[in-house]
């Protein structure tokens, strides 16, 4: 109320004061600001919130999102690109997109996918015979030191194709997809650990372990969820499959998940939502999964002793599936690894509180969220103090004395993130609000914001660290009716910034997302993203220094056979060597190196019809190889606007057709 007060006091001084000017001017400058229309410079604060029909709240939003030119945003946001495949970077609180990073699909104006040596990392990212180009991105998660992010690095995890992509901060690209070689989906990922020694990814739909065949009538015996722990090499900046173990779960259908921290550090969470296990078969008259894994009143959270766990892989106690080592349900569960608790009822989102203590799950067709004290969870287990035991022999902790409460949300709350203040915000999706709630003394929410429409996902600065910020949140919601210009059936998906700071939360300011349904995100403090501006010479796409790097007065042409190596540098505004000409048939590859040093000076390289494509920003390094087999005079030209002589930055691929 207060900053209303202020912002009112001032607009209505700074109109008055103009009223007082524009009646003061003489004729000939009124007749100027008539011919320059009713929004022209000298206008009137006043006048112009009356033209455009803000209220006050409105300009007291455009005030507190507005960054003029030049000055930067207080955080980035990194938000997963969904069906796009790759991540949106924001900036906040302006909400202007500053980047998109490509990571699982080709990006064409980073030259990610289309010739260099992107190709290899997506390669890296295939599952079985089949080239993987598309993604279900589904959850960024930030590198950790001690439960805080630290700007180093990002983890998003494909749903569709159960892979796991680590993104380098230093330059916004991705350097690593790994498949998962047992699960055929995953959804819970790509959690860290409070110090990242684990990128946690979890199966979502259950399969056979190792994607093999087994008729669906064996679901219960042969299908299996499973979390896999990918280990990072931190100093590598790459996660490392041979360190890497994963746990057997039953075939509940885990969804997400969350890292313990502080007290409960070692401690991982992942809830489920089928412990039903339907199948489905609608064509048998059978009822769908939809109704099928409905049916039971309570689902199960898994709480995994993930320290314990890794003890036992070390010993050895594990079976090894394709190619990775598994620690099974047999010995999980009577070593304690693996425990389960119910869960009411169809849950979604699984958080663990800033101060490590609890986890909060929001049941889907539950309207309460319930807090599960992690304290009471272990004193329990240690105790073996179970209710009995599940289908597949895992221990189950008794609800009532390991939850410290529940809070009556609404209907449907799914995700939890928190402020500064031990208060949480939850998404409800069904009644589209923000409901804000402490988690610290249980009591019904507080408040209630509308937003538009049927929230999903739900993000806060810092939001997942121990030491949240406060100040934004965000609305990540479904549906954009009403909000924007209409582009047809396929609406955008719409972000809405809420200010958190005050006693109140208020609107600031909406964001159209409209390349794919984004889902999780997380916002980051800007002055912890240590980017680089320039590569050093050479530097390829893996973030090496390239052994083909090209200097300047190095550059030429050798063939071998049918083998051609093109070493060629560009720099404005030309390609040295700026003709190749081969036959037909040879095996081609271009070395090709930036030789420019200054800040934002990017040359792109093409060769017509080949479907070649690099980005070569300053120093970097491209390695492009390709089979010469269509004859024919094809132009190569830099694609980005590098100069102004940038027409003419190009030069000619000649392929010289075999003698018949």
């Amino acid at each position: 109320m207060r900053a209303h007060t202020i912002v009112t006091a001032t607009l209505l001084a700074t109109g008055i004061t103009a009223a007082i000017v524009v009646g003061c001017e003489n004729k000939a400058v009124q007749q100027q600001q008539q011919a320059s229309g009713n929004l022209g410079a000298s206008t009137s604060v006043a006048d112009l919130m009356k033209s455009r029909g803000l209220s006050e709240a409105d300009v007291e939003a455009a005030l507190k999102t507005y960054v003029p030119t030049g000055k930067m945003d207080e955080y980035y946001i990194f938000a997963s690109g969904g069906q796009s495949g790759n991540v949106d970077v924001i900036g906040v609180p302006s909400m202007r997109m500053l980047k998109v990073i490509g990571v699982f699909t080709p990006e064409s104006w980073q030259g990610w996918g289309f010739g260099g040596d992107s190709d290899k990392i997506l390669e890296g990212g295939n599952q079985g015979a089949h080239k993987i180009r598309w993604a279900d991105m589904h959850h960024p998660n930030l590198s950790e030191t001690k439960g805080e992010y630290d700007g180093q690095y990002l983890f998003v995890n494909d749903k569709a194709n159960a892979r796991v992509a680590v993104v380098d901060l230093a330059d916004f690209a991705t350097k690593q997809i790994v498949p998962n070689p047992l699960a055929a989906s995953d959804h819970g990922g790509a959690f860290v650990t409070p110090d990242t020694d684990y990128v946690i990814e979890t199966s979502q739909y259950p399969s056979p372990l190792g994607r093999e065949y087994a008729p669906i009538t064996e679901y219960k015996e042969k299908y299996r969820g499973v979390a896999i722990f990918w280990k990072f090499d931190r100093q590598k900046g790459r996660i490392d499959p041979s360190k890497s173990w994963a746990l057997e779960l039953p075939p509940y259908t885990q969804d997400l998940a969350d890292a313990g921290k502080l007290d409960s550090d070692g401690w991982a969470f992942i809830n489920s939502f089928n412990t039903e296990m339907a199948v489905g078969g609608t064509l048998d008259g059978k009822p769908p999964v939809e109704s099928g894994a409905s049916q039971n009143d309570m689902d199960y959270l898994h709480v995994i002793n993930w320290k314990k766990a890794e003890a036992l892989v070390n010993a050895g106690k594990t079976k090894t599936i394709a190619g990775m080592r598994v620690l099974t349900m047999d010995v999980a569960g009577p070593e304690g690894v693996l425990t389960l608790v119910g869960e009411p009822k169809s849950p979604h989102g699984c958080d663990v509180t800033p101060d490590g203590k609890q986890v909060i799950v929001g049941g889907k067709l539950d309207t309460h969220t319930t807090i599960y004290d992690i304290a009471k969870m272990k004193a329990l287990i240690e105790q073996k103090k179970f209710d009995g035991k599940d289908a597949y022999g895992l221990p189950i902790l008794p609800f009532k004395e390991s939850i410290a409460g529940q809070v009556e949300i609404g209907l449907g709350p799914l995700h939890t993130v928190f402020d500064d203040k031990g208060n949480a915000y939850t998404s409800v999706f069904i009644e589209s609000v923000v409901a804000k709630w402490s988690y610290k003394d249980y009591k019904k929410p507080v408040e209630k914001l509308k937003v538009h429409y049927n929230i999903g996902h739900i993000l806060s600065a810092e939001g997942d660290t121990v030491s949240p910020d406060g100040k934004y949140v965000v609305a990540m919601n479904k549906m954009s009716m009403d909000r924007f210009l209409p582009v047809g059936p396929l609406y955008p998906q719409n972000f809405q910034l809420i200010d958190v700071d005050g006693e109140k939360m208020r609107y600031l300011a909406d964001m159209p997302l409209p390349n794919a349904e984004p889902h999780y995100s997380q916002m980051i403090k800007a002055d912890k993203i240590k980017a680089v501006k320039a590569y050093k010479p050479g530097t390829n796409a893996l973030g090496e220094i390239d052994p083909a790097k090209v200097e300047g007065g190095k550059e030429r042409i050798v063939r071998n056979g049918n083998k051609v190596e093109v070493f060629m540098t560009a720099i404005r505004s030309h390609f040295t060597p700026d003709r190749i000409e081969v036959e037909e048939g040879d095996e081609v590859t271009i070395h090709i190196s930036s030789l420019e040093t200054a800040e934002d000076q990017t040359h792109g390289f093409t060769i017509d019809m080949y479907n070649v494509n690099v980005s070569l920003e300053p120093g970097k390094h491209e390695n492009i190889s390709f089979k010469a087999d269509m004859p024919g005079s094809y132009p190569m030209y830099c694609t980005e606007f590098c100069s102004a002589l940038h027409l003419e930055m190009m030069g000619y691929f000649l392929v010289k057709p075999k003698k018949k």
